[in-house]
């Protein structure tokens, strides 16, 4: 275990930082203090850190101070020295004498170096700033005054960036630097250094930080870097978050290439604009319709489809979507991956619906559509291709990043483990099926017929009791259309054969699923019993946000 010695001339609010959060197992083994008064003392007290006071005396040079300080630490065994708004510069008498030194300044430097820093950056106008964590080297002469060139000069080991907003005074600077700054950067060096990632070369003035790098070397992890730094502009305010009491905005990264509801125009500009949840589902449904190359459409509710289609006509593809819940359709989402005409856009107003989002659509199209005053009519552009390796999801403290699920799969790629082979068309299906269930929250189960859904049981806790809802949607909600017949897509294996067993009082006739479960065999000899094909996958497709 890496054990520290602070020193601190005031509140040392990092080293307690440090402290609470122990990055990499680190603890400290004291905090020294320059003023018995110092409020530091007491926070360590409450932390149960040993604690030490070398006061300033007035008789009492630099190199005699640093000599009184080595000897308080003495009975203390430590490996790292952290400094925190330790008011002296130190020199070769206490550098040499103790372990690696970390400072944390309150500046990217070089830029800014010095005792005001952020009146410094308010100063010079820079629209960003930070703070860096740097290695402490001697800055004093032979006699031990002081060499300002030299001060906040020693190498570098990592820095955090901060905005500077228009109408920041010194102190709204000060704190957002330290606590989204200052309180990310040391932490993270404290880690690196109790993990033995660090390699110090003073003489060449280097740091090396085998941590911090862009990738890992697992190809299986390639591009998931040791840090993120992210910086996105925030493109408009909401009404209101999920509800009317969350406050909301949305916030664009210019660099996406990707066809994307943030950036895409809203034609119709006296509609209302965008609520968070029109954005969420909108990206849902856009993302859902870019699976399919034939001409495609889809409703989204909720983030999850009410239905999804492709035919030879956008409008065929539209009215099979639709016509899988057009109940539960009623007031979403509509995604087309074609030029949107005017006949698809007379369906689309027929019903209540939040947005259409299209790349694109002919003017009768938006004669038709501008009919209805609230349907915000987006256009996103050239679909292309999808570019964006990585999605998120924020989470209280952090975040999670994972690639997105791009995977897509063909007839050929399926396994058929049934005594009954599939036929080319529900093959066909199959293949359908599962590209559209990637966008159905899981526990999801999808009934579809031809390229079109029949039924989608989603976000169920229990794999059977969402067969029976996608069941129950297809027998009481289509339109046109029933479980009589169709295949159905399940998101994981079946664990049990009552799965199937509902599938087949449904009337499915053909399964496709992951497969892998300790029971495949008991599922398959259901499958078997019913006359029913059945293809695995070899991989599954969760979605849970």
């Amino acid at each position: 275990m890496t054990r520290i010695a602070g020193m601190a001339g005031n509140r040392g609010r990092n080293l307690l930082n440090i402290a609470d959060r122990a990055p990499g197992g680190a603890a400290f083994a004291v905090i020294l203090a320059t003023d018995p008064d110092a409020p530091v003392l007491e926070g360590a007290a409450e932390r149960g850190i040993p604690t030490e006071v070398v006061p300033l005396e007035d008789d009492m040079d630099r190199r005699d101070h640093e000599e009184a300080v080595l000897e308080a630490l003495s009975d203390y065994e430590f490996d790292l020295v952290c400094l925190d708004g330790y008011m002296r510069i130190l020199s070769e008498t206490f550098l040499e004498e103790a372990p690696t030194t970390l400072n944390v300044h309150p500046a990217l430097l070089p830029s800014f170096p010095g005792m005001d820093a952020w009146g410094d950056a308010l100063e010079a106008g820079v629209s960003v700033t930070g703070c860096t964590v740097h290695v402490v080297t001697d800055a004093t002469d032979e006699d031990g005054a002081v060499v300002e060139d030299d001060v906040d000069a020693g190498p570098i080991v990592t820095q955090e960036p901060i905005p500077v907003y228009e109408g920041d005074d010194e102190a709204d600077l000060k704190e957002r630097v330290l606590y989204e700054g200052e309180f990310r950067a040391y932490p993270r060096a404290v880690k690196w250094f109790a993990e033995g990632a660090v390699d110090v070369d003073l003489e060449a003035g280097e740091v090396t930080v085998d941590a911090d790098v862009a990738g890992v070397d697992d190809a299986d992890h390639d591009g998931l870097p040791s840090r993120r730094v992210v910086s996105d502009d925030r493109a408009d305010t909401l009404r209101y978050g999920e509800n009317p009491h969350q406050d909301a905005a949305v916030y664009t990264d210019y660099t996406t290439d990707e066809a994307s509801v943030v950036h895409a125009d809203q034609l119709n500009e006296g509609a209302k604009g965008l609520s968070y949840n029109n954005y969420n589902d909108a990206d849902g449904a856009l993302n859902l319709i870019k699976e399919f190359d034939e001409p495609a459409a889809a409703v989204i509710k909720h983030t999850n489809p009410a239905g999804c289609a492709t035919a030879d006509s956008l409008s065929d593809a539209y009215e099979k979507a639709l016509s899988t819940d057009p109940m539960s359709a009623f007031g979403g989402i509509v995604a087309l991956n074609r030029e949107c005409d005017a006949a698809t856009a007379e369906q689309i107003i027929d019903s209540f619906k939040e947005v259409v989002v299209a790349p694109g659509y002919t003017d009768d199209a938006l004669e038709v559509l501008f009919e209805k005053d609230n349907l915000r009519v987006l256009d996103v552009g050239e679909l292309g291709e999808r570019t964006e390796r990585f999605t998120e999801k924020p989470l209280v403290g952090g975040r999670l990043v994972q690639e997105r699920d791009l995977q897509s799969i063909a007839a050929d790629d399926l396994e058929v483990v049934t005594e009954r082979e599939p036929t080319d068309e529900e093959l066909e299906t199959m293949v359908f099926a599962w590209q559209t269930l990637k966008h159905v929250k899981s526990n999801g189960i999808l009934f579809a017929d031809g390229t079109e859904t029949v039924g989608i049981g989603m976000g169920q806790v229990s794999r059977v009791d969402a067969v029976r809802l996608a069941a129950m949607k297809a027998n009481e909600h289509a339109e046109g259309k029933d479980a009589e017949g169709a295949v159905m897509a399940s998101d994981a294996f079946f664990p049990f054969p009552d799965g199937i067993e509902e599938a087949a009082e449904a009337g499915i006739e053909a399964v496709i699923q992951p497969g892998g479960s300790v029971n495949d065999e008991d599922v398959i000899e259901a499958a078997d019993e019913h006359g029913m094909a059945m293809a695995f996958t070899g991989q599954r497709s969760f979605r849970h946000d």
